[in-house]
């Protein structure tokens, strides 16, 4: 479908927001805001489940004319800027996908979202079929202002299976195992890590995990607590450490902190033999079976949990990741408009067909009784390992810059991003960190 921009976003548009790709999906040609007066506009993200989304509106609005759901589509990174701006000038759409914590809790906090907890107590089958663990992360004093969209998103590390036969070599199952491929692969003239640097955030997913193997889950509920110095708690350093170890040592791509985690050129060096690994979201998994259809059909993509830390208080079977991406309701939303979009996440969202698409794009969502379903999917073998580490989690970490408030993680992302480019020793890090934190 050929990209079309509707005249009020090309009229407000600031320069970060010219960048995006936007996309529209049965739009009725109505404005950016969040009144279509024949449905309900929704905001969401590219590639992922962009698919099932597309299939949904359509569905939904062949069965429900006079109540349609319109999707529009943005990339990740100027998607952010975008929905703060829009929903702080009270000018949002009415549905907006969103990773739920300290985020969606600015919003929150600000009346800008709907209490949908009304709405889900008076359908109890719709709200005990979901995780309640997923739920908390749209969970505030009580009251639930969002629910999951997609699947959960564990962070895992990708291999090329035939590159890792190419060196003789097994997925690493220990930090030191992981130092070591670094050195087999870059004497094989082959790329260890390819990582979309550019875009920052694929950076913290190696500190997330690094703090938890060393520290364990406390040590980041000490910094989500605003704990003063627990930035330069030692787990924290020790990770900031080892993120300088990996980078010096090569670990990663030549050129990854200008390649952009939205185009799907870091997944593309995996399954185009350029790179050995990438640790990325589960939603990488739908990158690349879109991107290569025959190399992950022919069993050459492989994945493992992170590696453990040899003296570190973390359980190995601990994750990071998002606990799903979520749908939330506009407070500014009609009473008319928030029936429809209410209506279209109980009934238009994770019915049969739309799981099955999920589940067709490797999307593993958290609803109950799903193991027998997964075992007939054609790609069982990814969704059960998904489903299962989420299920056994002992600890599932949201993404920190979800966690945090938005400047802080702004914050966060800006000097992990110095640290990876060795702008900053470890010690400035967790400094900088410290002192942002107490601003």
């Amino acid at each position: 479908m050929p990209a079309r921009i509707p005249s009020r976003v090309l009229v407000t548009a600031s320069a970060a927001v010219l960048a995006l790709t936007l996309t529209a999906c049965g739009s009725s040609g109505r404005t950016a805001g969040g009144s279509s007066g024949d449905g309900a506009l929704a905001w969401a993200l590219t590639q992922g489940s962009e698919a099932t989304f597309r299939a949904s509106a359509t569905e939904w609005n062949k069965e429900h004319p006079d109540s349609k759901i319109n999707y529009q589509y943005f990339q990740n990174d100027p998607y952010k800027q975008k929905l703060r701006t829009a929903v702080g000038a009270g000018n949002g759409p009415v549905l907006f996908e969103n990773w739920g914590g300290g985020g969606l809790k600015t919003y929150v906090d600000a009346g800008k979202v709907a209490d949908l907890t009304a709405d889900l107590n008076a359908d109890p089958a719709w709200k005990n079929r979901i995780f309640p663990s997923v739920l908390k992360s749209t969970t505030f004093d009580g009251k639930t202002y969002g629910v999951p969209v997609n699947g959960v998103q564990p962070v895992v590390l990708y291999f090329n299976k035939q590159l890792l036969e190419k060196v003789g070599a097994e997925p690493p199952r220990t930090w030191d195992d992981l130092l070591a491929l670094v050195k087999k692969f870059k004497a094989k003239g082959i790329a260890p890590i390819s990582m979309g640097g550019a875009s920052k955030w694929p950076d913290l997913m190696w500190l997330e995990y690094l703090v938890d193997r060393v520290g364990g889950p406390e040590t980041f509920a000490n910094i989500a607590a605003g704990k003063k110095g627990a930035w330069s708690d030692p787990a924290v350093l020790k990770a900031a450490e080892m993120i300088k170890q990996l980078v010096d040592a090569g670990g990663f791509a030549k050129g990854f902190t200008s390649v952009s985690a939205d185009t799907g050129q870091a997944e593309a060096q995996l399954y185009t033999g350029k790179a050995a690994m990438i640790l990325q979201g589960s939603w990488a998994y739908g990158t690349m079976a879109t991107g290569s259809p025959k190399f992950v059909s022919a069993g050459n993509l492989g994945w493992s949990g992170f590696p453990a830390v040899s003296g570190g208080k973390g359980d190995a079977s601990n994750i990071v990741g998002n606990t799903a991406n979520f749908f939330s309701v506009s407070a500014q939303a009609s009473a008319k408009e928030k029936k429809t979009a209410v209506a279209y996440l109980k009934d238009g969202v994770y019915n049969d067909t739309y799981i099955d698409s999920l589940l067709k794009n490797g999307d593993v969502p958290p609803v109950k009784d799903l193991d027998a379903k997964l075992k007939t999917t054609d790609n069982a073998d990814w969704t059960t390992y998904v489903y299962g580490l989420a299920r056994d989690a002992k600890s599932f970490q949201l993404s920190w810059d979800q966690a945090l408030t938005p400047e802080l993680g702004n914050d966060l992302l800006t000097h992990l991003d110095q640290l990876f480019l060795g702008q900053i020793s470890p010690q400035q890090f967790c400094a900088q960190m410290d002192k942002a934190a107490q601003g």
